[in-house]
């Protein structure tokens, strides 16, 4: 899935992001651009559940 994540500015923002995700899926495959603010996910887990970890973390996303 690819998230669309405003909030994600900077090295260290994608390196939150990539930590909030991979709390729920540890194998989670993650690629992200702090300059375009887009990150691509491959997890088992659900597009809600990670969309829900990323808003507590303070990165809301949406689907892009």
């Amino acid at each position: 899935m690819e998230l669309k994540i405003e909030s994600m500015t900077c090295g260290g923002c994608a390196r939150s992001v990539a930590k909030a995700i991979q709390s729920l899926d540890p194998n989670a495959k993650i690629e992200a651009n702090p300059d375009m603010r887009l990150v691509t996910v491959q997890s088992t887990a659900s597009e809600d559940v990670i969309l829900q970890v990323l808003a507590k973390a303070g990165y809301p996303a949406v689907t892009s």
